[in-house]
């Protein structure tokens, strides 16, 4: 009998899981870049409990293995910023990335008041973009990442929501 995937707020027992997790899932976004200085690779333990403690931050768990994770917190403009989106990559593409972006969505536009939810992908990150274009997200512009990536910007309203849950 096989477990279920299960989506969750993160606890702060979770914060070393996630830590794991975002090293692990982000090596092939570095390899992607050439850059192994992005931002869930050199981010510390520490910040990432900082992160689980007051920040909205969403798990997916099979049995007590933490599998994927997401990261949402209101920006001064009142957005969602969303990221750090990560899923274990022997479960990629079976939808466990779309169903932790709509826990961190709903909670952030319930809970927090959100109104608009903006993330950032790196431009060469094909499925991170075909991913957030099938949940609704439009690309809105570009930026270049604190690490010199550049980005594409991307939003969706709070509204849409229902209609993608």
């Amino acid at each position: 009998m096989g477990m279920s995937v299960t989506i969750s707020a993160a606890a702060g027992q979770d914060a070393e899981q996630i830590f794991r997790l975002q090293y692990l899932c982000f090596q092939s976004e570095a390899a992607l870049y050439g850059n192994y200085r992005i931002d869930p690779l050199v981010q510390t333990l520490d910040s990432v409990r900082e992160e689980v403690a007051a920040d909205c931050v969403f798990v997916a768990r099979l049995g007590d293995e933490i599998v994927g994770s997401v990261h949402g917190r209101i920006t001064e403009e009142g957005a969602a910023a969303i990221g750090k989106l990560c899923v274990h990559p022997r479960l990629q593409g079976h939808g466990i990335g779309a169903r932790l972006l709509r826990a961190a969505e709903s909670a952030l536009a319930g809970e927090r008041g959100a109104r608009t939810f903006r993330l950032h992908a790196g431009h060469r990150s094909e499925s991170n973009l075909r991913l957030y274009s099938k949940v609704g997200y439009q690309r809105v512009g570009t930026s270049q990442g604190a690490d010199g990536v550049p980005m594409i910007v991307l939003e969706k309203q709070a509204q849409a929501y229902a209609t993608t849950a």
